[in-house]
């Protein structure tokens, strides 16, 4: 089992739930409590929770030192491909009569593997472990310049 779910797999898995759950949360307060149109809540809602996601898996699960500016742009390629899949899935199925709870639902769990597997391999790749050792990567000891 090992295998196939990493540490990695499961961090992303719980700090993608808890980012969820703002999501869902805020969207139904902007459904509630604003004027604002479905599409709109849901781009709100769903821009807060990834930069909450990104932010926490950066430094919580994948532990990533590396310059934000590359990692973040690739990130965001993802998110907007991922919020393409979401929007069209939860303003489609909200359109055919499922409430829009149930729709985002059904939006994140398209989503959720190729955001994952993104993230994995693209976005933090270099962050991980060598496979299967559990172990952080270790950077080459430095040189000393000069003198002893």
């Amino acid at each position: 089992m090992r295998r196939v779910v990493t540490p990695e797999m499961v961090g992303f898995a719980l700090l993608g739930l808890l980012t969820f759950a703002v999501d869902l949360v805020l969207l139904a307060v902007l459904e509630r409590w604003t004027p604002l149109p479905l599409p709109i809540s849901v781009t709100l809602a769903y821009a807060v929770a990834f930069g909450l996601n990104y932010l926490l898996n950066r430094t919580l699960n994948f532990r990533s030192h590396a310059p934000v500016g590359p990692q973040l742009a690739r990130f965001t390629l993802v998110i907007g491909c991922d919020f393409g899949i979401t929007l069209g899935v939860t303003t489609g199925l909200s359109g055919l009569g499922v409430d829009f709870r149930i729709a985002r639902v059904v939006a994140g769990a398209c989503v959720a593997v190729f955001t994952y597997s993104a993230c994995r391999w693209w976005v933090f790749r270099d962050t991980l472990p060598p496979s299967g050792t559990g172990v952080p990567p270790q950077t080459a000891p430095r040189m000393r310049s000069g003198w002893v």
